[in-house]
């Protein structure tokens, strides 16, 4: 999605059949800083979008993450993609180990298809 000036992309939230956003509940569990931080994060890719490191990076067929330090000094991972100039919010999660997991990836993936169906 290429724009021609400044301004504000819509962030959507991934939510269920049922209407539960899974990523919403998930931003709503973390501490207040961390939640912040993550806000922020989003934000700036919403303004600034195509933005690329250190705070986003390209996963492959149409995902991305958004690379947040939390003040917690964990590390998490928004991955999303954009659909119909929307942010669609896929998954997020805190990250344990160097590589993204498969699961995750495999998760974001499956709300990504489920999006475009």
């Amino acid at each position: 999605m290429k724009r021609d000036g400044p301004g504000k992309i819509p962030v959507v939230f991934y939510g269920t059949r049922s209407g539960k956003e899974v990523v919403r509940d998930w931003l709503r569990s973390l501490d207040e800083k961390d939640r912040g931080a993550i806000g922020q994060d989003l934000m700036r890719v919403q303004y600034r979008w195509p933005i690329g490191m250190p705070l986003c990076r390209p996963l492959g067929e149409g995902l991305w993450e958004v690379r947040s330090e939390l003040p917690s000094r964990t590390i998490a991972r928004t991955l999303f993609c954009i659909q119909d100039d929307r942010i669609l919010v896929l998954h997020g999660f805190i990250k344990k180990t160097q590589k993204t997991p498969d699961a995750d990836l495999a998760m974001a993936r499956r709300r990504k298809k489920e999006f475009e169906d």
